[in-house]
């Protein structure tokens, strides 16, 4: 039987009043892609924020909790992009973290459910040498060409669905990079302009290393000296995912004081997911904490993405050429939540040679958010197809990303759709036009 679910989140004047800013326009539902890919009102954010009211009034009982309800909320990806496409500014992000943490307060899940949260979310995201030292063995396990042999239909359809999803989206991995274990800072190349912090992350820095090596050249080669702040950990955005706000204040807490130990000009992160986490859900999450609600906004209002950052201080353009056709594969939390739109753009617009094409539809989701696209591989996979489809219209050669998620997803998404295209980091399409000038 399933736990007593707390309903006073729901039932708040606060909860209710955002509740009650949703008029039912639908404006939203277009720009939601589960709806686009199920076609059900169900899982539109109009049709959850229905839901959400109906258990707030306490039309949906404690005991129907675990039933249609949860499986609707579970099913959203929290894309946010419901709120750009909102008149009424409805912050549904919020809504749907409340129903969220009451809705993972009062569930007694199976015990495969645990034991994946218990080793992914509280044993390697929190750890990030620990997931390096994962990263590494399947490395090996790649270089062995064991990869090829799961991969194949016959022992592929075996696996349970969630590692066999997990697999999919396991990018190539390369050796460990040795910038990130130095004690002491990358130096500025050229004109010293300032002194930077990096918030590295954990899968990122793990299994996308080439793009954190790439985003700390780039900065170098603009004058940055980069330092790595040590004792920095998750960004918790999985865990608030899956409304587990305890370890994510947790999280928030070690990060908050590994970031703000030391006086930075700015302190970078490279992956949108990670960014709104830091920027939006910290001062929320830590609103009510008297040790940490000031350092909460203070680190939000110091950090800054990668390409908002170089954006406006691209001190030296690089003059090597990328010959190529780009497309940029937006991500959800850097435009919906950050804002960040243009910025990517103007950067990649400074690349000699680089030819960059727009999507159809340039701010769809991808599938990936956090774990979605392993619980969910389903409904993940057929929200890919869809943003492959549009891609593969551009017959781009680089698909240019600026978020961890969205670039192994994507990665998965052109191997799937047998596209050659290259799957690179804003970053790493900088990085290669400086390394072309030689």
């Amino acid at each position: 039987m399933p736990e007593i679910f707390d309903l006073r989140r729901l039932q708040s004047a606060e909860y209710r009043a955002r509740l009650a800013q949703c008029s039912q326009c639908g404006l939203c539902l277009e720009a939601c892609p589960t709806y686009v890919t199920l076609r059900a009102e169900t899982d539109s954010p109009r049709g959850r924020i229905t839901l959400m009211r109906a258990a707030a009034d306490g039309r949906i009982r404690p005991g129907q909790m675990d039933g249609a309800l949860r499986r609707h909320i579970d099913l959203c990806l929290a894309c946010r992009a419901c709120e750009t496409a909102c008149p009424s500014g409805v912050q549904y992000g919020e809504l749907v973290q409340g129903m969220r943490v009451v809705l993972a307060g009062g569930h007694r899940a199976g015990a495969p459910e645990r034991l994946a949260r218990w080793v992914g979310l509280r044993q390697l995201l929190p750890h990030p040498g620990r997931l390096r030292a994962v990263a590494q063995v399947l490395r090996l396990y790649q270089a062995c060409r064991l990869e090829r042999l799961v991969r194949c239909p016959q022992v592929s359809r075996r696996l349970p669905a969630a590692l066999r999803a997990a697999q999919e989206i396991v990018p190539q991995i390369g050796p460990a990079t040795l910038w990130r274990y130095r004690r002491r800072p990358a130096p500025a190349l050229g004109p010293w302009r300032g002194r930077v912090a990096f918030f590295f992350g954990c899968v990122q820095d793990a299994f996308l290393a080439p793009a954190n090596a790439a985003t700390v050249r780039v900065l170098q080669r603009n004058g940055f000296e980069v330092y790595f702040p040590a004792g920095q950990t998750c960004c918790g955005a999985a865990h608030l995912h899956v409304g587990d706000e305890t370890l994510a204040r947790e999280l928030a807490r070690r990060n908050i004081d590994a970031l703000l130990a030391a006086g930075y000009d700015a302190i970078i992160d490279n992956a949108g997911g990670c960014g709104a986490a830091l920027r939006e859900e910290y001062p929320a999450l830590l609103a009510d904490d008297p040790a940490y609600a000031a350092r909460a906004r203070q680190l939000a209002e110091r950090m800054q993405d990668f390409s908002e950052f170089l954006a406006s201080r691209l001190y030296v353009p690089p003059r090597g050429e990328v010959r190529a056709r780009a497309v940029y594969a937006e991500s959800c939390h850097l435009r919906h939540v950050q804002k960040v739109v243009e910025q990517p753009r103007e950067l990649l617009a400074q690349v000699p040679g680089l030819e960059l094409v727009e999507l159809r539809y340039p701010d769809r989701c991808c599938g990936s958010a956090g774990i979605y696209n392993i619980v969910h591989a389903g409904i993940a996979d057929a929200i890919l197809d869809q943003k492959m489809a549009d891609i593969a219209a551009t017959a781009a050669d680089l698909i240019v990303t600026s978020n961890t998620g969205c670039q192994m997803q994507l990665l998965a998404g052109a191997r799937r759709a047998g596209l050659r295209a290259r799957v690179l980091h804003v970053a790493e399409v900088l990085d290669l036009a400086y390394q072309s000038e030689y």
